[in-house]
């Protein structure tokens, strides 16, 4: 199972709010409700997050086991 548990955390060490993401970095509210509800997001996305938020992907997601 993914989780994004881990982006929450490192929004909130960066001082990165949603509206900051969607409104400064572009990101789709669309793609926020997806991560809000830990559903898969694309590679470019991922990437994309890693760039704004200055991290690698294990600060963005984890897999866990069912």
């Amino acid at each position: 199972m993914i989780s994004y548990g881990p982006l929450w955390q490192t929004m909130q060490e960066k001082g990165v709010t949603t509206y900051t993401l969607i409104y400064k970095h572009g990101i789709s509210a669309y793609t926020i409700t997806n991560l809000r509800r830990n559903k898969s997001i694309t590679m470019h996305t991922l990437e994309k997050l890693c760039t704004i938020l200055e991290c690698t992907p294990n600060d963005v997601v984890v897999f866990t086991e069912d």
